[in-house]
């Protein structure tokens, strides 16, 4: 437990009808004495009362106290929180009184969700998900962000590391305890339960990392030659102007990014300078960068010309691939000839002008980003962190069934239970001797 005391803003800046002040630590309920006058509340009981500087007595607002002593609170320690008006003079005011109050101090960034993890209140990837759901901007990522807070991706991982643990723990004891009557069919039993392992978690990595997609939002790129209507386009989807339209070759230089909500689904979207040769300078770069975000984007959308159709720019259609839309634009000009496709790929009549064809681009579009970030009904993978981790893990198990003797393949064991240990946050060498004494009641 901390010894000090914290304090914080706990909703949005700026002016609002109410706002939270949250304060955890052991000098809490003192706190609540000092601003409120008298002792704090009946728990979890929302009590109107005048809050008042302890420094002159000076009544700073009238709110509402929830007291909320631990461990049964959300850091798992002595907490209050303040419900206040939400303008800004009254919330300078009451932080002032607290930072005034001996024993208190500022909270550091995500200092509350901290101390709720060290006192055992939820696992890290538990946290991870709250960060997550604040952050949230679409359904999708709202959906999976409150399934990682209420657990289910800790318990996935927590369940891989029970069975983990409970393999070492009989690799462990034909070692040490290779004199004493063991169940038969020990160690085929463990092996059993690490390549089960094994291929469960292979599988969890071969998700084509759609959780993280839905996390950080699906990457794509706009590419095209110059003057085809790359940037009206990015305007259309962003719906306002975020780049720069003109009739001038070359006008879009650098990398232009939007973040879009499509269906549900986080997307980033990218205007990219038009694809030409024979530049130089600050344009030529610009080509350079769009080469490379259409090599790295999840899904590109290839504009060509509809004025120079069925003849289109080589390079956008060196770039054409399955994860490629293709679109031609302009067909307000003009019916483009047959057929509609490049590179094997059927192509979409558009016009960014009138409209024509953009509800069924859209609807194209919003396919192949939810394609890419649907989900299964098991919990996701959602950061490189822990795909890190499990990919040691994996390797590490893999090692342990390769291992000729039993103490190589127990430290390849320890090594896997400690990656995944890492993930949640809860690591420890006692779990195991549990398992070892509960399973085979050694020494009775």
């Amino acid at each position: 437990m901390k010894t000090d005391t914290i304090f914080a803003r706990a909703s949005g800046i700026g002016r609002a009808g109410i706002a939270v002040v949250r304060v955890s630590g052991p000098g809490t309920g003192d706190t609540l004495r000092r601003l409120c006058g008298a002792d704090p509340p009946p728990p979890r009981r929302a009590t109107l009362v005048r809050i008042r500087n302890p420094a002159d007595g000076e009544t700073l607002d009238q709110g509402l106290v929830l007291w909320f002593p631990g461990p049964a609170s959300y850091t798992g320690e002595d907490m209050a929180e303040l419900h206040l008006h939400g303008g800004p003079v009254v919330m300078s005011a009451v932080l002032d009184a607290l930072g005034g109050c001996p024993g208190l101090r500022s909270a550091e960034p995500g200092e509350f969700t901290r101390r709720a993890f060290e006192n055992g209140k939820l696992d890290l990837t538990a946290a991870e998900g709250l960060a997550d759901l604040i952050n949230a901007e679409t359904e999708a990522q709202r959906r999976q962000a409150l399934r990682q807070l209420q657990g289910e991706l800790g318990r996935l991982y927590e369940s891989w590391r029970e069975r983990l643990l409970g393999a070492l723990a009989h690799v462990e004891a034909t070692i040490d305890f290779s004199d004493e009557d063991l169940p038969p069919g020990v160690d085929e039993a463990a092996r059993r339960t690490v390549g089960e392992l094994e291929s469960e978690i292979a599988g969890h990595l071969g998700d084509d990392r759609r959780g993280e997609r839905l996390r950080d939002g699906v990457h794509l790129v706009i590419i095209g030659p110059p003057n085809a209507g790359k940037s009206s386009l990015l305007n259309l989807l962003a719906r306002r102007d975020a780049a720069i339209v003109a009739h001038t070759a070359g006008t879009t230089r650098d990398v232009i990014e939007v973040h879009l909500d499509l269906g549900g689904y986080p997307a980033v979207v990218a205007d990219t300078a038009g694809l030409r040769d024979g530049l130089d300078g600050v344009e030529l770069e610009g080509v350079r960068r769009a080469r490379l975000r259409a090599r790295d984007a999840d899904l590109r959308l290839a504009v060509f010309d509809g004025e120079t159709w069925p003849r289109v720019d080589p390079q956008t259609a060196a770039l054409v691939d399955a994860d490629t839309i293709v679109l031609i634009n302009k067909v307000d000009l003009g019916a483009p000839a047959p057929p509609l496709e490049v590179n094997g790929r059927p192509a979409m009549g558009i016009s960014v002008l009138t409209g024509a064809g953009i509800e069924a681009m859209l609807a194209a579009l919003q396919a192949e980003v939810a394609r890419r970030c649907l989900v299964s009904a098991s919990p996701a993978l959602t950061r490189a962190r822990h795909r890190e981790a499990l990919e040691e893990c994996r390797q590490a198990l893999g090692r342990s069934l390769a291992a000729q003797a039993p103490e190589l393949a127990a430290e390849d064991l320890r090594l896997a239970a400690r990656a995944l240990g890492r993930i949640t946050g809860r690591l420890g060498v006692e779990d195991m001797l549990d398992v070892i004494f509960r399973d085979f009641c050694i020494g009775k």
